[in-house]
């Protein structure tokens, strides 16, 4: 049964490799690749390269699919194991290549916590997913115990998608474990993350509550055994805060924008550069850039040097956007209503943070200030300040997050960096109002039923310093921005 099955796997694979998590794969040919019989009964696979000689005793055929097999192998001691042929012309970004890559992944995890940690039990090491407990097969997971005393380890590999979501399914794991473990104290997370890619998690780390847990970092990489490092050592943060310089004095510019702007839908929103930003309901349709105005919502065009005489076309696109994209649109399918829900979500709040907290003036209220290269994190950061002149922070999102509260924290913890060094009131930011030196504020707004259940979890990790509410708000927020619930 053993033999046929990889018979017939190999008749249909135009690209086979042999792999055994935690080693690299070895390429199948023909000459170079052998299944046969030992003593009568014995299955027994051998493949081989110029460099490594693999010899592998078959138990038996595991999970069966397009361009993979999976085959029950002994290892030394009667110890079993997976063996793994697939197909890369089939499976070479596929759920098949994947799970074998965290195989492979899992197995060097492995190594390097009995590296670390030799005189620990690995108790449990896994890569299976468990939708109920948010934890994902993407990071590998592991339990060591030493009498009553335990270990609650995470890993990612080098080519994970998103190596920095690490942190977030770290405390997840961590906090199942303390329910379901009621005899042991899990009192460290070990986080291995690839080196390179560790200035996130440690800047993160450093803002957590040192009372709830401890926290060890090892970075590893391709062909250099992991090594500890210290997350306090992290103290540069790639951020910048660029001068408000207010809208740029075109007197014809100015009024053609105050004309858009009387449009009912239109929101007229200054940037740090000068330039004025005209958006429907969050998407943007127009832009000023000096003396110009570009317009446009997939492609930018610059409006003639008689700007005045392309106005009825830009106007015609301004009123049609809020047609097809207001609460009570005919078409709700529509793209144009669909495109970019965190920027509606931000347009209803930025129309009256107040009703969020009473306590927040409504202006001036700023987006995306400070700045910093973080990706697509398909959240909106807005800045705002209480009539205490102290800063709030807000994060809007629009569908559910795990995400949520590590990405609301990069943001947060470099405002406080810039409000520490006082380059918001130098750089123009609040005139007229001074400012507290208090850690900001962190307010999560998002519909009500779309809080993920663990970014509560999370969030009793963070530091005490961090003063932070989740606010949720109606499902019928296009509508009407009403809050629902706030918690602390």
């Amino acid at each position: 049964m053993v033999q046929e099955a990889i018979a017939r796997f190999l008749e249909t694979a135009r690209q086979p490799v042999l792999i055994e998590p935690g080693e690299d794969p070895l390429d199948i040919h023909p000459d170079r690749f052998v299944v046969g019989t030992r003593g009568g009964c014995a299955c027994t696979l051998e493949c081989w390269n110029d460099t490594r000689n693999l010899v592998r005793r078959i138990r038996g055929v595991g999970k069966v699919r397009r361009g993979f097999l999976e085959l029950e192998v002994e290892h030394f001691g009667g110890r079993t194991g997976a063996l793994l042929l697939i197909d890369l012309a089939q499976a070479s970004n596929t759920p098949t290549a994947r799970h074998g890559a965290r195989l492979k992944y899992r197995e060097r995890f492995r190594m390097s916590l009995r590296r670390q940690y030799s005189d620990w039990k690995l108790v449990e090491l896994s890569t299976e997913p468990d939708l109920h407990n948010s934890l994902s097969p993407a990071y590998p997971r592991a339990l060591l115990r030493r009498g009553t005393q335990a270990i609650a380890a995470i890993g990612v590999a080098e080519d994970a998608p998103d190596v920095d979501g690490v942190l977030s399914f770290g405390l997840i794991w961590l906090d199942y474990l303390r329910r379901r473990e009621t005899r042991l104290s899990v009192g460290t997370l070990a986080l291995f993350v690839p080196i390179g890619a560790e200035n996130t998690t440690c800047h993160r780390l450093r803002y957590l509550d040192k009372q709830a847990a401890q926290y060890r970092v090892f970075v590893h990489g391709a062909g250099i055994l992991e090594e500890p490092v210290e997350p306090g050592d992290y103290t540069n943060f790639s951020t910048r805060l660029d001068p408000f310089c207010g809208p740029t004095a075109d007197a014809e510019l100015a009024a053609l924008v105050e004309r858009l702007g009387g449009i009912d839908g239109v929101e007229c929103r200054p940037r740090p550069d000068g330039s004025v930003s005209l958006a429907v309901r969050g998407l943007e349709f127009a832009r000023t850039s000096g003396p110009t105005l570009l317009f446009g919502i997939d492609d930018r065009h610059a409006a003639s040097l008689d700007q005045a005489r392309q106005l009825p076309e830009i106007e015609a696109l301004a009123r049609g956007l809020a047609r097809l994209r207001s609460a009570g649109a005919a078409d709700p399918t529509n793209p144009l209503y669909l495109r970019r829900p965190e920027a509606w979500l931000e347009s209803q709040v930025r129309g009256s943070a107040s009703r969020l907290d009473a306590t927040v003036r409504d202006a001036p209220l700023y987006g995306q200030a400070p700045q910093f290269a973080a990706g697509a994190r398909g959240i909106l950061d807005l800045l705002a300040v209480d009539y205490d002149g102290r800063l709030v922070v807000i994060e809007v999102k629009a569908s559910e997050d795990i995400h949520l509260p590590m990405q609301a924290l990069d943001y947060w913890m470099r405002v406080k960096w810039h409000l520490e060094r006082g380059e918001f009131e130098g750089r123009g930011y609040f005139p007229g109002i001074p400012l507290r030196s208090d850690p900001p504020r962190l307010l999560l707004v998002a519909p009500a039923l779309d809080f993920h259940p663990a970014n509560e979890v999370v969030l009793r990790y963070l530091s005490p310093e961090i003063q932070v509410e989740r606010i949720g708000i109606g499902m019928q927020w296009r509508q009407e921005l009403r809050v629902m619930f706030r918690t602390c």
